[in-house]
């Protein structure tokens, strides 16, 4: 578990460690007190990842589209 603060990882880097807790977890193989505190990471982690994938769906809607192609973005609210 890294000490990382989730809100300044990319989507990639907290899907990697989030992965990793969930291995941990599933392995059963870490004290109780650990186990939560990797639960609550992996909360945070979670909450990251969903949060980095809202940003791109939103920004891949806001690509305007002519005839199939590409034409530019439009702004999109809180960017």
């Amino acid at each position: 578990m890294s000490d990382t603060d989730v809100n300044e990882m990319s989507f990639e880097q907290a899907m990697a460690e989030l992965e990793g807790v969930v291995d941990r977890l599933e392995r059963g193989e870490v004290p109780l007190e650990e186990s939560i505190k990797l639960y609550e990471r992996g909360a945070e982690l979670k909450k990251r990842c969903e949060a980095k994938l809202s940003e791109a769906e939103e920004k891949v809607a806001a690509i305007t589209l002519d005839g199939g192609q590409a034409t530019g973005t439009t702004p999109v609210e809180g960017m």
